[in-house]
């Protein structure tokens, strides 16, 4: 049995974390969850350290999304190697899922980058922990998530 966390953010417009729980309740038996919700994106990495030293999770998903504006991209990119540190400190994975607001044409579209990088990620997650050679077997392949797949590189 594996325990993943889930932090995720209030400041998102839409709930990525319900995405992720409908992919880890298709390994009922094999895994639990625990989620930890905090305001915005800069609180994400001591979330993710709560969950791992509090909660004993195995891996984190990181769930946020930065806003439009210059400054939102610096505190996503701050937020994200604070989320790197965090990683070296537990020495354990945390797959942040940013996906920022002006990835989408419009709302709905930025709904379904959402929806699908939660959800992929959430597999990766799962894969990681129970089967890391799911993950090996796509190496290569440009697989993306919240977007089509790149493909490899046919030269």
């Amino acid at each position: 049995m594996v325990h993943i966390g889930i932090a995720d953010t209030m400041f998102a417009r839409y709930d990525m974390a319900k995405d992720v729980i409908d992919v880890l309740e298709e390994f009922t038996g094999r895994v639990t969850y625990e989620r930890y919700t905090v305001p915005g994106i800069k609180d994400l990495p001591v979330a993710a350290l709560k969950l791992f030293e509090e909660k004993d999770c195995d891996i984190v998903i990181a769930l946020g999304m930065p806003g439009p504006k210059a400054y939102d991209k610096m505190s996503a990119q701050v937020a994200s190697t604070m989320i790197g540190q965090c990683q070296l400190m537990v020495r354990k994975h945390i797959i942040e899922v940013f996906v920022h607001e002006d990835e989408g044409e419009n709302d709905r579209h930025l709904k379904q980058i959402m929806k699908d990088r939660a959800r992929k990620h959430a597999y990766n997650a799962v894969y990681l922990l129970l089967d890391p050679a799911w993950l090996t077997a796509r190496a290569g392949t440009g697989t993306r998530q919240g977007q089509e797949d790149a493909g490899p590189v046919n030269a």
